[in-house]
């Protein structure tokens, strides 16, 4: 232990990151540029901690994954040991939902109290709508989807409901009253039913600690040393945690780039870090500007493009790593031809045996990776989509997690109706009449399982009663438990979902088996609400590259980065406020430095129908800091830098025609596409190909118009000949 207490420190670090670890009393903003080695910073800095004899009970360290906590602090106990253990690491809402169970005393909480998530919040929503009747639904306000986000607006953005409305939601100003209604009776059915939502654990949490001078002065006191990560990405209420939990002492420091604050419709305050040196006036501010990722050239890029941002920390990233090439500019006609030149890059990267999973395509916005899918298809290369809708999100799993809540309480009322829901020819009128039945009947589950009725849906009924009987009397494992009422519900997952059953099934085992890990069921529902687990909601296939919108890609980094569509419009987006045009800056340079090696700038000509403006951020930068891609004679140069990530484009370059393509984005000379609606062109067995699904055999001709393709990547499909452009393979 002696020998870690003495550890070299500066060996491993460069003097500003030796001067933010050495910073032990006091508040501390420490800026840290993209690249920069922040992580390194904070495992060191909990280290000095440690070695300088500091309790690690008193430590807190908090995060906005739980994967990024518990890594810093398994890095830190390999170097000083298990002590390291107890240290608090977590996200805001875990700390939020800790410290609520402990003191839900001065909260007024009952003590098992449960969270509900995105998609329970939503299924109230969609109670309190059917119970207010015809107004909702004639005022187009019954989406509880819509509803669900206005509440958590109003709770993340710390403004009045009317105040929202007013600056973000003017049509439905005439709607107040009604809306306030309805997120009245959902704060009351929460209250009812002892349930809190994710922003009730930070929002509770923030006003019992300032309602309860005592409980400050414990928790404070308690927690003597705080150490925050992505501070730009905190919102409002969590800024308002952490100077309270601060204290008289003040001992925070803070991590973040403010020019990475890309965040705000998730509630992220960009203020926040800005601010943090008034908050607390003695704050010393380190910058750690050298960047271990890419080279020079690539930065002098990036930092021109963050330094035309209207509010910021000035700082200038500088690379640590010699040689490397500016970054490519192109302009392809539009963007059918951008996906063309896109995918014959990577073609061209790939045969140069440069890893797939080193290559990424980044976009503003999901859509605007269509035309690249189906050009990656037609290559056969395998790509990985992120943004979107996460693993637990989906409605399998929560199809999943419904039924486990159910083996705990069978009359849980949100689980409940999810449950019978799936069941085919039960509506909303049946639900509620099962409920009434069950909730009066001495043992709910006997019932289920011997129900009385005439209706087509007894015997499913009656078996998911049997089963949750059978998990009840025998305390068997939760995986054992998913096992057992996968039976039931496998045959109403392959009704619901014909097109892509088997997939989303592979989804339910690999969720069965991470609940082995757990002893409990209380505590993984727990767990997966409040941060789902890495080794779920991130599946990476090493052997495909990866298309992903920037939201999703901010943290990592690959050899290879094309960012498209880089044009007014699309990136920025459609805006006119100036606090969203400065964050979509902030998310082109976030974009932009995650590249190690090589960055391509695509910028399209023209779009549906009309020129194209290069985007605002690209003319930003001056023309000297890039070159622009010309072919062969731009080969990439394989210097130290990039002979070392063994990358290289051949010089089987293609020219790019100015000439517009033809609207199905086939090369105009295939004389094989059918385009009419006579199926008689079909045979059972003939080969074809679709430009999104790509090969695949015909399996049956279902009428004069529709076949049945199954495709060797994307499962079988029905599709309408008329539109479905498929072209027959001789």
């Amino acid at each position: 232990m002696s020998d870690t207490f003495n550890f070299p420190f500066e060996k491993h670090l460069n003097n500003e990151q030796l001067e933010a670890v050495n910073a032990i009393n006091g508040p501390v903003l420490v800026i840290a540029g993209a690249g920069s080695g922040k992580t390194r910073t904070l495992v060191f800095r909990l280290l000095n901690l440690i070695r300088l004899g500091i309790n690690p009970e008193s430590i807190l360290l908090l995060t906005f994954t739980r994967k990024a906590a518990a890594s810093m602090i398994e890095r830190a106990s390999e170097l000083i040991g298990g002590i390291c253990n107890n240290v608090f690491g977590g996200t805001f809402h875990a700390f939020s939902h800790l410290m609520l169970r402990r003191y839900h005393g001065y909260a007024g909480l009952n003590k098992d109290f449960t969270i509900l998530d995105r998609s329970d919040v939503q299924d109230i929503f969609n109670l309190i709508v059917k119970q207010k009747g015809n107004d909702i639904n004639k005022k187009n306000l019954a989406d509880k989807r819509f509803l669900a986000s206005l509440a958590s607006r109003v709770a993340n953005h710390n403004a009045g409901l009317l105040s929202l409305l007013e600056t973000e939601f003017l049509h439905l100003l005439n709607d107040y009253e009604l809306i306030k209604d309805i997120l009245e009776s959902y704060e009351e059915y929460k209250k009812n039913s002892a349930l809190l939502d994710f922003d009730d654990l930070l929002v509770r949490w923030r006003d019992t600690l300032k309602n309860n001078p005592e409980l400050q002065n414990l928790v404070s006191s308690h927690f003597k040393y705080i150490m925050v990560d992505e501070y730009q990405d905190t919102n409002t209420i969590q800024a308002d945690i952490v100077r309270i939990v601060a204290g008289k002492d003040q001992n925070i420091m803070a991590v973040g780039d403010d020019s990475q604050s890309i965040y705000a419709f998730r509630g992220a305050n960009f203020k926040n870090i800005l601010e943090f040196p008034h908050i607390f006036p003695n704050c010393r501010i380190i910058k750690l500007e050298k960047n271990y990722r890419t080279t020079q050239p690539n930065l002098d890029c990036t930092n021109a493009i963050i330094s035309c941002a209207k509010e910021s920390f000035h700082k200038r990233l500088v690379a640590v790593r010699d040689g490397g090439n500016p970054p490519f500019y192109h302009f392809p006609f539009d963007e059918l031809n951008q996906a063309g030149f896109v995918a014959e890059r990577i073609k061209e990267l790939l045969d140069k045996n440069v890893a797939p999973k080193e290559i990424a395509v980044l976009f503003r916005a999901g859509f605007h990776s269509y035309h690249l899918e189906a050009e990656l298809a037609k290559h056969n290369i395998k790509y990985e989509k992120r943004g979107g809708l996460k693993l637990f999100e989906a409605a399998h799993i929560k199809d999943a997690t419904a039924l486990l809540k159910l083996t705990i309480n069978p009359l849980e009322p949100l689980s409940l109706n999810r449950a019978l829901m799936l069941v085919n020819k039960i509506g909303t009128k049946t639900v509620l009449s099962i409920y009434e039945n069950l909730v009066s009947a001495d043992d709910p589950l006997d019932l289920m399982a011997n129900y009385e009725t005439k209706a087509v849906w007894k015997e499913s009924l009656r078996e998911l009663g049997k089963i949750l009987k059978i998990i009840r009397e025998t305390h068997t494992s939760i995986t054992d438990n998913f096992q057992m009422l996968d039976k039931w519900y496998f045959p109403n997952l392959m009704r619901l979902y014909p097109e892509d059953y088997h997939k989303r099934n592979r989804d339910l085992q690999q969720f069965y088996e991470m609940s082995a890990k757990y002893s409990d069921k209380v505590s993984f529902l727990s767990d997966i609400s409040l941060d789902p687990p890495e080794s779920l909601s991130s599946r990476h296939d090493n052997d495909s590259i990866i298309l992903s919108t920037i939201h999703s890609a901010k943290g990592l980094e690959w050899k290879v980065v094309f960012i498209i569509s880089l044009c007014e419009g699309k990136f920025p987006s459609q805006s006119s406020n100036y606090e969203e045009i400065e964050e979509e800056r902030r998310l082109f340079y976030v974009a932009s430095t995650r590249a190690k090696d090589v960055l391509f700038l695509l910028v399209p000509q023209s779009g549906a129908n009309f020129p194209a403006i290069p985007s605002r951020f690209f003319q930003e930068i001056p023309i000297k800091l890039m070159n622009q891609w010309k072919g062969p004679q731009n080969e990439l140069k394989r210097d130290v830098s990039v002979l070392k990530s063994n990358i290289g484009i051949s010089s089987g370059h293609r020219a790019f025609s100015l000439k517009k393509p033809t609207l199905s984005g086939t090369d105009s000379g295939n004389n094989n596409a059918v385009s009419n609606s006579d199926s008689s062109k079909f045979k059972i067995g003939l080969n074809v190909s679709h430009q999104i699904f790509g090969h695949g055999i015909v399996t049956e001709i279902v009428s004069t118009e529709k076949i049945k393709v199954k495709f060797h990547n994307a499962g079988e499909k029905t599709l309408h000949v008329g539109y479905a452009n498929l072209n027959i393979l001789s």
